[in-house]
């Protein structure tokens, strides 16, 4: 195949650490490694990506800052709701700078946030033959959050303008519009495995856990398995990777030793430090159409899985597991689906059909 020449435009990337950070740059990366040339449009803040560049061979290119915000908190949260402000700005700056590369063969967007799709939506088609709009959660009907119903017509312009619509897992699919659906392509999150070193698992003197990632009252809510722990009267270890610091302190005083917070780390070196200990905590999503994409990491670290509800209804399956029994342990697909080369060909094939 011929070099294809691939304009990629995400919020975040490399080094932020999220799901969509890591979508971005693993994806990016891979499509130069196939031979293609690849230009990412992203904010930057005040990393300097010149030897990033030279290293990983992506075209690296500034869509300028669109979080900027004067004003008190509740302005704050409520201009966000009704008008998807400040991040809506980069409409403008998404649209100047796809027009800006002139022609080209591939457009990716990538979201959240979705203002990246609804930006380029107004470039004219003609300047690129394929445009595959990713998904990482879905928008106007996603169950975590509200939006008013006039951004549907944002969600529908660009919606008909995309050849493809990708989304992580199948059952994402019921989260957009009818007739839409036809558009829509399952091309899961993904993740080089060269990087992935484990350390050589032995077994903790303490039943040690972990669960890392962010928590919503909405859907992924830790805090009645949290009620749980605090009237345990045996020691036990529970490790914990988040942002959502709010979910555990009220618990911090009662569990004290039990329970270490800590904030994200680099992606390589949290699979090295999940897979020492003895097992992982997943809380399921109670809507269908989303699913933590931190079970790619938790397959990936080789440690048995507790997945438990919001509600934690699962107090004897987790006895099991602190006896080190996981015959309940939940069983993740095969993780060669989420080789980046595989993510990477996944959409190649999606701009060949295209064409």
């Amino acid at each position: 195949m011929q070099p294809i020449k691939i304009v990629i435009v995400s919020h975040v990337m490399y080094p932020v650490l999220s799901p969509r950070s890591f979508r971005t740059t693993e994806l990016a990366k891979q499509l130069v490694r196939m031979g293609h040339d690849v230009t990412l449009y992203t904010v930057w803040n005040e990393f300097d990506y010149s030897a990033y560049e030279k290293e990983t061979g992506i075209k690296l290119k500034n869509l300028g800052k669109a979080n900027l915000f004067i004003g008190n908190n509740i302005l704050k949260k409520i201009l966000n709701r009704l008008m998807a402000y400040p991040l809506i700005k980069l409409i403008p700056k998404v649209k100047r700078a796809i027009e800006n590369e002139n022609e080209f063969d591939f457009l990716i967007t990538i979201a959240a946030p979705h203002s990246v799709h609804w930006g380029a939506s107004f470039v004219k088609r003609k300047q690129f033959k394929c445009w595959v709009a990713d998904c990482g959660d879905p928008y106007m009907k996603n169950p975590f959050a509200f939006h008013p119903f006039y951004f549907k017509w944002l969600e529908k312009r660009w919606c008909k303008k995309v050849n493809y619509i990708t989304v992580p897992i199948e059952e994402a699919r019921e989260a957009y519009y009818e007739e839409f659906r036809n558009k829509i392509r399952v091309i899961p999150q993904g993740f080089d495995f060269r990087d992935v070193q484990l350390a050589k698992y032995e077994k903790s003197h303490i039943p040690t856990f972990a669960y890392a990632g962010n928590l919503n009252k909405k859907g992924r809510d830790i805090t009645s398995f949290l009620k749980y722990l605090a009237t345990l009267s045996y020691d036990f270890k529970f490790v914990v990777y988040t942002k959502s610091f709010s979910f555990f302190r009220n618990f911090e005083d009662i569990l004290k030793d039990k329970m270490e917070l800590r904030n994200y780390i680099p992606r390589q070196s949290l699979l090295y430090e999940l897979s020492k200990v003895d097992f992982l905590i997943n809380v399921r999503n109670d809507f269908e159409v989303q699913s933590p994409s931190k079970l790619i990491d938790y397959s990936l670290a080789k440690r048995p899985i507790l997945d438990i509800s919001s509600n934690f209804n699962e107090h004897t399956v987790f006895n099991q597991f602190i006896q080190g029994d996981y015959t309940n342990q939940l069983v993740c697909p095969d993780v060669s689906r989420y080789d980046i080369k595989n993510v990477a060909e996944s959409f190649i094939d999606l701009y060949v059909k295209s064409i």
